[in-house]
């Protein structure tokens, strides 16, 4: 068990720090396919994946309700979307769409690869927009799954090896966006960030990541540019 946590998301192909970083959603997905290929490794549950499709089995992974949705790779925002328009005068303005197409610091952090992680895509659904938070444990909601939602509070408790990542990431992308946490979260994250500090595998995805953004997360660590090529 150990040994499958620490290997998530361990290897990564480097990618040229003279790419453009991505501008679009859809063309951060593109790259995200690429950038995770050598590793392969489902965020929520550490479960692998060949292509789109999630080996659930090796996992134990079962699904809760949507057994097709399972079986395939979405692209998740640890920072949702939701989060991140809610806050800028477009998403008052028609959603999603209107932010996309209109307002372009949302459109950068949409397309940021520092925030984009590959999910079982059933996770993928069921987290929505839902904050993280603490939760009772619940063993089975996803089989050998980690990873917890409830559904009545829209909270969830994400397994403990990505904990600190996604503290990190909410960091980052306050500090690069001018997204507002509330104090609740922010302690919750600095609380994470100390509870469940960087490891290799975080460090490698940052270099990783920062070789087509052309910047790293300086809450994970500082990075190497001229290292990319």
């Amino acid at each position: 068990m150990i040994v499958r946590v620490i290997a998530l998301l361990c290897f990564f192909c480097v990618l040229s720090a003279q790419a453009e970083a991505p501008r679009t959603f859809a063309e951060a997905k593109k790259v995200a396919w690429r950038l995770y290929a050598p590793q392969s490794t489902e965020f929520y549950c550490g479960c692998k994946y060949n292509g789109n499709r999630v080996d659930l089995a090796a996992c134990g992974y079962v699904p809760r309700k949507n057994a097709q949705r399972a079986a395939r790779i979405e692209w998740e925002h640890i920072v949702p979307a939701w989060q991140i328009g809610h806050q800028r005068q477009c998403w008052q303005q028609g959603g999603r769409k209107s932010c996309s197409q209109n307002d372009k610091t949302y459109q950068r952090a949409e397309a940021d690869l520092h925030n984009l992680v590959p999910s079982i895509g059933e996770v993928n659904g069921d987290r929505s927009n839902f904050s993280f938070g603490w939760l009772p444990v619940q063993k089975g909601q996803y089989g050998a799954c980690l990873t917890q939602v409830d559904f009545k509070a829209k909270k969830v408790m994400p397994r403990p090896s990505i904990r600190g990542m996604i503290a990190r990431t909410y960091f980052y992308m306050s500090k690069q966006y001018g997204l507002r946490l509330s104090k609740q979260d922010r302690q919750l994250y600095e609380a994470w960030n100390k509870t469940y500090p960087v490891q290799a595998w975080e460090r490698q995805r940052n270099q990783s990541v920062a070789c087509v953004m052309g910047r790293g997360n300086e809450f994970v660590g500082p990075v190497n540019l001229k290292a990319c090529g």
